[in-house]
């Protein structure tokens, strides 16, 4: 088993190998951050859009000989429609999201589906304003998760969460959630020892915006820093598209509902589609 420290030094030596200006410049892009510019282009914006990233891609376990059975299909679909102007009290908005992320065993007989995971759910997000510059944003949410499945392969829980990201700069993210769990699955009573109980992690974007890299931890409940980890890096097709060449890493448990208690090691590769900026997470 690969260690969570080897993962993340290996990726963390890959984003520096990257084309990054080390120093800080304050150019047009710090604009991006101008909380009038931001505020207006909330509201001015179509309601509909991306949410979380939207991904297809394909791959196998890391250290065992690619099999049938442990290749497959991963992709996600996420997206928001936007209920509100940032008219709500405080200058908040409230939006509706869909998320519907689904592993696919397309190298066995049949391709079957093995798992379709649906997280719907209504949020109130407010972005952090100081001296007239956005910091970072807040974000209450009310998601419920399940694999639709009835019998013994039924899964599902519901979530209230609290999740902040803070904007160190146009091309640097940091974030963190928490939540609490209310676990209505009669199948999954210990679902936060895998699928955790909060997350932080990294998104970061280079000064050409032709690369992108992010790593999410979930801490799996327990007094050790046992976790499960998610590492992405993208290189953007073509200059003005947000179309990304992905190449995507999960190490841990929980990559799908069905199969929670499962230890997933695997690498694949696909297409990344997600915002200018930062995605949610």
């Amino acid at each position: 088993m690969i260690s969570f420290k080897k993962v993340i030094i290996a990726f963390a030596v890959m984003v520096l190998a990257l084309p990054v200006t080390a120093q800080i410049v304050i150019t047009e892009e710090d604009e991006i951050m101008n909380a009038d510019s931001v505020l207006h282009e909330l509201d001015n914006r179509p309601y509909f859009g991306l949410y979380k990233d939207n991904y297809f891609t394909a791959g196998t376990s890391v250290g065992p000989a690619p099999t049938k059975t442990n290749s497959d299909v991963k992709f996600q679909v996420s997206i928001a429609q936007r209920l509100t102007k940032s008219v709500l009290p405080f200058k908040t908005y409230m939006f509706l999201f869909y998320s519907q992320k689904t592993l696919w065993n397309v190298f066995e007989n049949s391709m079957p589906m093995r798992d379709l995971n649906f997280n719907p759910g209504i949020g109130i997000s407010k972005h952090i304003i100081v001296k007239n510059r956005v910091v970072g944003k807040a974000t209450l949410l009310v998601e419920h998760e399940s694999n639709g499945r009835d019998s013994l392969a039924s899964r599902s829980w519901n979530k209230i969460s609290l999740s902040a990201a803070m904007y160190l700069d146009p091309h640097f993210m940091v974030h963190g959630k928490v939540w609490i769990p209310i676990v209505d699955g009669e199948n999954n009573k210990d679902i936060l020892k895998y699928s955790g109980i909060f997350q932080t992690g990294i998104q970061c974007v280079t000064t050409n915006k032709r690369w992108v890299f992010d790593l999410t931890y979930v801490k799996r409940q327990g007094w050790n820093l046992s976790g499960n980890i998610t590492a992405n890096l993208g290189f953007r097709l073509f200059k003005n598209h947000n179309q990304f060449l992905m190449l995507h890493y999960y190490n841990g448990y929980g990559e799908c509902l069905l199969d929670y208690k499962q230890y997933h090691n695997r690498l694949r590769v696909g297409l990344l589609i997600r915002p200018d900026m930062f995605s949610d997470f």
